[in-house]
């Protein structure tokens, strides 16, 4: 099974047949038609290409029109992934794939941009403890502190944790367990959280 696109709607909470409260996040996936099939004859590697999403007719351009009518479709979709096909499987160009691939109590794993926080000091970006509120300090709380070495080399030196640009990197949620799967709605539940905001478009694989 290659995978899915999904997006991510927010997150809920169901009950076990205990009684145990689980919070999951739930995430919209597919139907995700296959735009392109390739194959090391032609591409130099197999993968499959699916879409996700309907992208606006006034924000389509005719390379990317073309591309998908190739497939038989009459859209264009808004996100496209490659993933890498299963051993014997055969997909063709327009064949939907939905969420029948999955079932209840499979693992997958879950990639997607994180939420961006913008620039941040060191105390929110790397836990920094600050500095001492007291013995005449003053406006030094949250600043780093000292850093780079002295005469030798007199330089900072690389990967210093030092303040900047927070979030908006792709991160990947491993072994998330499916909860439910509603076919009619197209909607996965799994356990735990998944990178991103609201809205943010995800690649579900199996883990």
């Amino acid at each position: 099974m290659p995978g899915l696109i999904g997006k991510k709607v927010g997150m809920t909470q169901i009950f076990t047949e205990d009684g145990r409260a689980v919070g999951c996040t739930v995430l919209e996936v597919g139907p995700c038609p296959v735009v392109q099939v390739k194959s090391r004859e032609t591409d130099g590697y197999d993968a499959v290409q699916l879409g996700f999403g309907r992208r606006k007719a006034v924000r389509v351009r005719k390379a990317e029109a073309g591309h998908a009518s190739r497939a038989g479709l009459d859209y264009v979709p808004e996100v496209l992934a490659e993933f890498a096909p299963d051993e014997g499987a055969a997909y063709e160009p327009g064949q939907e794939l939905t969420l029948e691939l999955f079932e209840v109590g499979q693992k997958v794993k879950i990639t997607g941009p994180t939420k961006g926080r913008g620039f941040q000091g060191t105390v929110k970006r790397w836990n920094f403890g600050g500095s001492g509120a007291s013995h005449g300090s003053k406006k030094i709380l949250r600043k780093p502190g000292s850093i780079g070495p002295g005469t030798d080399p007199s330089r900072v030196i690389k990967g210093r944790k030092m303040s900047g640009q927070m979030g908006n990197t792709t991160r990947t949620a491993m072994n998330r367990q499916i909860e439910k799967i509603d076919l009619e709605r197209n909607l996965l539940l799994v356990r735990g959280s998944v990178p991103g905001a609201r809205h943010t478009v995800v690649v579900i694989r199996t883990a």
